[in-house]
């Protein structure tokens, strides 16, 4: 595994967590080549919550593959906390322990292991790793404990209500302490209040633990919470200053 370390982004005494440079992605060649990607840059700090919109065909699904180490960009450079993943190709060989180890996922549905109690579905992933027994349920009771539900720890799946899954699915993408966890329509499934309260988890945990979050929407309700956007458009990624409105702004328009 070949590992480079790249200096720190200039005028921000803060390195990002992510640091992304002209990516690209193109589907086929020639006359039938498709851009999903052109030139996208972004960055996100540690323990920022960014938003990623765009509508459906604009390159979302096709960036957060890239970010995620599970599609080959074109081109392009993806830096993680100072260390380079990808430029003209990965830096390294194994893709899926890097996944493991060092990028959280968050999705529609929790994907919980139905067999495992909630204090396993989040300690599974640390013993992956090569944590201790000990190591993995005290990170576990740990996550729990910050998200509320340490009494929930020896329930299985279907003991747990919606959002209570939700809640063990966050903490089993920050088990391994990842730099950046990708969320993908975390709230897509969730009536307007429920979608709060997950928007408000993620700001908590990523202000907490010093994970930046990046959140594909299309939630027009959560979008008014970020302080900082990412809009795709036919594959441009532009940035956007969000309102960065309290969580309970909702209650108010009621």
């Amino acid at each position: 595994m070949a590992v480079t370390k790249t200096a720190p982004v200039e005028n921000n005494d803060t390195q990002p967590a992510i640091l992304v440079e002209n990516l690209s992605k193109t589907y086929g060649s020639g006359s039938s080549a498709v851009h999903a990607l052109k030139d996208a840059s972004m960055q996100v700090l540690p323990g920022e919550v960014v938003g990623l919109l765009g509508p459906s065909g604009s390159g979302k699904t096709t960036l957060l593959q890239c970010l995620g180490a599970i599609i080959d960009p074109s081109g392009g450079r993806i830096t993680l906390g100072g260390d380079l993943l990808f430029e003209n190709g990965w830096q390294y060989s194994d893709r899926r322990t890097l996944r493991r180890d060092r990028i959280g996922f968050i999705f529609q549905r929790p994907y919980l292991i139905p067999f495992m109690d909630a204090t396993e579905n989040i300690a599974f992933l640390p013993m992956l790793q090569g944590k201790s027994n000990k190591q993995a349920y005290a990170r576990a009771a740990e996550l729990l404990e910050m998200l509320d539900i340490t009494e929930r720890g020896g329930a299985r799946i279907e003991q747990l209500s919606g959002g209570e899954q939700q809640r063990v699915a966050i903490a089993r993408a920050l088990a391994n302490r990842p730099p950046i966890v990708l969320a993908d329509e975390p709230t897509a499934p969730l009536d307007s209040h429920r979608a709060m309260s997950v928007m408000k988890l993620l700001h908590k945990m990523a202000a907490k633990s010093g994970t930046a979050i990046i959140v594909v929407t299309h939630d027009e309700n959560i979008i008014p919470v970020f302080k900082r956007l990412y809009r795709l458009r036919d594959g441009v990624l532009h940035e956007e200053e969000g309102e960065g409105r309290p969580f309970d702004y909702l209650n108010d328009e009621q």
